[in-house]
């Protein structure tokens, strides 16, 4: 038998309109509407039709947006919700760790609450004080530990709640995205745990937006996707779907927020904040794409990218120079390029044309940035300036900052030893 087994699962709730809402109960009563007010004016479905096993001994991790599903099904998992449809199982003792602050009674002190955690988490008193210092001083909390939990931070939250999960000796371990909010010291020794309880042979059902500690530690991933899954397997095959689908959907959304803006903007053409010049060479459209050559607007700081301008010349001319420049969104100068600080002459420009500047990697960190193109003479003279009026989004995992993603790699001598999160 699977250590977990979900069998065609779903999870419906009900959500209540704010304007149903009444002052006092009595007030509800005189205006005879206390049963409209207690309707649902909709169902939700949180989950629908999930199933999946996880087998004893695997780490399974469970992936996706904000609002797919993620935590109501770890929480039917853990018995703290009945589903609305289907079955699940499980074989041994489970510890979750799914809400931060979840079981603690912000009243009373951090001791008095890892003995009321661990009596529900079935050990009886005496095994509670066998482990407590050992919990005690995993989380790191000697100091605060009588204080009560009311006045301890998030951090101080987490680590104790998940001091109490990982020491209760479970065999299923659920774990929700609460290490987000861990301090960055301890979420390494977490996951130094978590290590260990997959070479104990344990299992553990793993929910993280951090794709990276996901593809460390998982053997298998499954990905939802507005309460259904969409597809399980290999956790590195899974991450990049889900990867691609979320690229295709800020796709959608940046092209819309950008349209939306140019609208609301509605500039006219000429107007002196955006665009200057007399246009005797104009820049007609400009167009953002992958090396492919397909239309983009987000990008990986790894990727390249086209920018092309469609041009066109009134008459003959001999003195023209091409540029680029790319701002971010506090309208830093990122970077900034043209034909004749890379020493390109101008030779002749007649009729119309198109001008392709290749980038070969972008470089730059997670945000969004803006794109000036124009084209001058070598004196600077304007024909077509064009200043913000293109923009486009580089979307990373990455937790750097500054400007740019620049290439680098991290070595130690002997006698200095690292290495990365989640490995032992």
């Amino acid at each position: 038998m699977p250590a977990i087994a979900v069998e065609n699962v779903s999870r419906v709730y009900q959500k209540y309109s704010a304007r149903h809402r009444f002052q006092t109960f009595k007030s509800a009563l005189v205006k005879g509407d206390l049963f409209r007010a207690l309707r649902a004016d909709e169902l939700v479905t949180a989950l629908d039709g999930v199933t999946f096993r996880v087998e004893k001994g695997q780490t399974f991790g469970v992936i996706g947006e904000n609002g797919s599903g993620k935590s109501t099904l770890l929480k039917l998992v853990a018995g703290i919700a009945k589903p609305t449809q289907g079955r699940i199982r499980t074989e041994g003792k489970i510890s979750a760790l799914i809400e931060l602050g979840a079981g603690f009674h912000p009243e009373i002190s951090g001791r008095e609450n890892v003995y009321i955690n661990g009596i529900m988490l079935g050990l009886t008193k005496k095994e509670i004080s066998a482990k407590f210092d050992e919990i005690v001083e995993f989380a790191e909390l000697e100091d605060f530990i009588d204080a009560p939990v009311k006045t301890y931070s998030s951090g101080m939250y987490m680590r104790l709640g998940f001091a109490i999960a990982i020491n209760v000796n479970p065999d299923i371990l659920l774990i929700d995205e609460v290490l987000a909010v861990g301090d960055a010291s301890f979420v390494p020794k977490c996951l130094d745990r978590i290590g260990d309880f997959r070479r104990r042979g344990k299992t553990i059902l793993f929910v993280s937006h951090d794709l990276s500690t996901v593809d460390k530690i998982c053997d298998r991933v499954a990905w939802l996707k507005a309460g259904r899954v969409q597809v399980i397997g290999e956790a590195k095959r899974i991450i990049d779907a889900y990867l691609q689908d979320v690229a295709e959907k800020q796709e959608k959304d940046f092209e819309k927020h950008r349209l939306e803006a140019a609208q609301e903007q509605q500039w006219e053409e000429g107007k002196r904040e955006n665009r200057w010049g007399q246009r005797e060479i104009e820049i007609r459209k400009v167009s953002l794409k992958s090396l492919e050559g397909k239309p983009k607007n987000v990008y990986s700081p790894d990727e390249g990218m086209i920018i092309e301008m469609e041009v066109a010349a009134r008459s003959r001319a001999d003195d023209f120079v091409f540029g680029i420049g790319i701002f971010n969104s506090q309208g830093v100068s990122c970077y900034g390029t043209n034909t004749y600080l890379e020493d390109l002459e101008p030779v002749s420009i007649v009729g119309e044309g198109k001008v392709i500047c290749r980038i070969e990697k972008l470089g730059l960190i997670n945000g969004t940035y803006y794109l000036d193109v124009a084209v001058h003479k070598r004196d600077g003279y304007p024909y077509d300036y064009h200043r913000n009026l293109y923009s486009f989004l580089v979307a990373s995992n990455s937790k750097d900052i500054g400007i740019s993603r620049v290439g680098h790699v991290w070595s130690f001598s002997p006698g200095i030893e690292m290495r990365p999160a989640g490995e032992k």
